[in-house]
């Protein structure tokens, strides 16, 4: 399995869903349709997600 990081391609804003799917072995869209899906509803999930950006290094 992958490491934890953020790639430096395929990057939309931060790179975080494109590292989470690249740990995960999933599509970087699914990711990113995932987590907008998941802010509609109550929830940390961009503070999660700003954590995410400090914590994961560059690739």
């Amino acid at each position: 399995m992958a490491t934890l990081t953020r790639p430096r391609n395929n990057a939309v804003i931060a790179g975080v869903c494109a590292g989470l799917a690249q740990r995960f072995g999933v599509s970087a869209n699914l990711v990113r349709v995932l987590f907008v899906l998941s802010c509609l509803l109550p929830g940390p999930q961009f503070v999660i997600y700003l954590a995410l950006w400090v914590v994961m290094p560059k690739q």
